[in-house]
């Protein structure tokens, strides 16, 4: 999968640019799946996507599908965060708003900063990318 120099050279800029970029994100997720740790990524898009949302029904119905497959205690993709910020998510399901991940979303981002992008930037994936431009 050839990506613009460009862009993958933007990747190593920041996480922000990685994440801005289809490719970028695909790139990024595949790395994660080798880590057994692309739920981070996922939930942290599937946030975003619930941000756009202005049905208060459809609110409700994502939000129940994003905290049954990333924050509930078990979830299938269960996502390293505390027990406050799962709580304080918990109590806002019966009224989910569009900030109702934001303080997990911020945490999660936080652990991809620091922990998983500085790895994908050394990555065989990204060095190999880098290398075809």
């Amino acid at each position: 999968m050839l990506a613009p120099v460009d862009d993958v050279v933007a990747w190593g800029e920041s996480l922000d640019h990685l994440l801005e970029c289809k490719t970028g994100q695909l790139v990024f997720e595949n790395f994660l799946r080798t880590e057994y740790s692309e739920e981070n990524l996922l939930f942290w898009l599937a946030s975003e996507d619930y941000k756009k949302i202005t049905s208060e029904s459809e609110m409700k119905a994502v939000a129940k599908r994003i905290y049954a497959e990333f924050v509930e205690v078990d979830a299938p993709r269960q996502i390293n965060i505390d027990c406050v910020t799962r709580g304080e998510i918990s109590k806002n399901l019966s009224q989910p708003g569009p900030n109702c991940f934001d303080r997990a979303q911020r945490l999660i981002y936080g652990l991809m900063e620091n922990d998983c992008y500085p790895r994908f930037l050394k990555s065989d994936i990204y060095q190999a990318l880098l290398e075809q431009q």
